[in-house]
């Protein structure tokens, strides 16, 4: 995960175009140059966003972000998509879910992390579920998906569900290989030190 750059507009318009791309997010129509001007200067701006860019052996590969960053009520939103199709199914979303976390948690030091499933996607609602976020609601015809109403579903896991989930996950990831050992010491011992 590196820091979205500057350089990196052109490439996410790219992505956001992508029909892979637009399948799972709320926006679906065609992405112009100058709306996707408009967001990503905003977007660089914003000190309630954060982006992230997904490299795997060193190409860029999709997008993580937080977003809603509230830090009086100690919580936000996050999102991500692997728009590279050579990359989809290899368990980087779970490598990401985990980084996201850990950012969330240890670094910003909030409470709360939420996010919103389209219901079409199940596949999101259960990797979620394994990183310990529970439902909280389920929005009927909650946005408009190529002309139809769409269903969402609404997660969210607390600071301290994420602490007792979160060693079964380094361990499930570091025997993956996903995650080095190295890795989940230097992640423990953070966490006590926030504890």
């Amino acid at each position: 995960m590196r820091d979205l750059r500057p350089d990196d507009r052109d490439k996410i318009r790219r992505w956001r175009n992508k029909p892979g791309v637009g399948l799972h997010q709320f926006t679906d129509h065609y992405i112009g140059v100058e709306e996707h001007e408009r967001w990503f200067a905003r977007m660089m701006s914003d000190p309630t966003v954060r982006y992230w860019v997904i490299t795997w052996s060193g190409e860029d590969v999709g997008i993580a972000n937080l977003y809603d960053i509230n830090p009086r009520h100690q919580r936000c939103y996050w999102a991500f998509y692997i728009a590279e199709e050579g990359f989809r199914g290899r368990g980087i979303g779970s490598l990401v879910e985990y980084f996201v976390l850990e950012q969330v948690f240890e670094t910003l030091k909030l409470n709360k992390l939420c996010c919103e499933v389209l219901a079409s996607n199940p596949a999101v609602t259960k990797m979620h579920q394994r990183f310990a976020f529970r439902e909280e609601g389920y929005l009927r015809g909650h946005v408009i998906k190529h002309g139809e109403p769409a269903d969402v579903h609404t997660m969210a896991v607390l600071r301290e569900e994420w602490v007792e989930r979160r060693p079964s996950i380094q361990k499930l990831l570091t025997e993956v290989k996903l995650l080095a050992p190295d890795a989940v010491k230097v992640a423990t011992a953070a966490g006590r030190g926030a504890s």
